[in-house]
């Protein structure tokens, strides 16, 4: 079984991935580059979590990056403010699928905790899923976020994962918590989805 991971410089995905690495997954890791709504730093992050990873699962854990800014600011152009995080979540598993069908994976793996942040509500997993029509696999759905740091602390992610950052700048102030899949659709539309996923997946390099 082999499964792409979307990893961020975050708590959360570096302990999914490590979790489907102990379940038998032989897992790819893709970072979607932020920036310039992130710092430079993200980056270098995400790739000392990898090695973190490697050394305590003993895979190779191949980190592919796709470009994610250009994306983010077609949505904050042509979708309602609060449905940043919700339209960005699907063209980050949308670009996801695309390299996982280039590399031979059969899903994918994300780091969502049901409710822990708005775009992780049951009916925003629900849009974000709309139309995706490939697997994906939830580790911690059900965990809290102390058992979750608890994993990070154990395997050595965690340190590396609370260091200073000024995360996602373009996150709206009163992100949508329960999305209209009607609404979604059109968004889908107006930002053109297929054509954004299709330029972020074929700009994925391996790192």
């Amino acid at each position: 079984m082999k499964l792409i991971a979307l990893i961020s410089g975050g708590i959360d995905s570096p302990v999914s991935s490590y979790i489907m690495s102990r379940a038998g997954a032989e897992v790819i890791l893709l970072h979607m580059d932020n920036r310039p709504f992130a710092e430079d730093k993200s980056l270098d992050r995400v790739k000392e979590l990898t090695e973190q990873l490697r050394k305590v699962t003993g895979q190779e854990m191949p980190l592919w990056s796709a470009p994610h800014g250009i994306s983010q600011e077609v949505i904050h152009k042509n979708c309602d403010n609060n449905y940043q995080c919700v339209m960005c979540k699907r063209i980050m598993q949308r670009t996801a699928r695309e390299l996982a069908k280039k590399l031979g994976c059969s899903g994918i793996i994300m780091g969502d905790s049901l409710g822990q942040v708005a775009s992780q509500t049951l009916k925003n997993i629900r849009s974000e899923n709309i139309g995706l029509n490939f697997p994906v696999v939830r580790p911690l759905i059900g965990y809290d976020k102390l058992e979750i740091e608890a994993i990070a602390k154990q395997i050595g992610t965690y340190e590396i994962s609370i260091l200073p950052t000024t995360g996602c700048t373009i996150v709206p102030l009163k992100p949508i918590t329960e999305a209209d899949p009607d609404k979604v659709k059109n968004f889908d539309i107006a930002i053109d989805l297929e054509a954004i996923v299709k330029n972020s997946a074929d700009n994925a390099v391996q790192l």
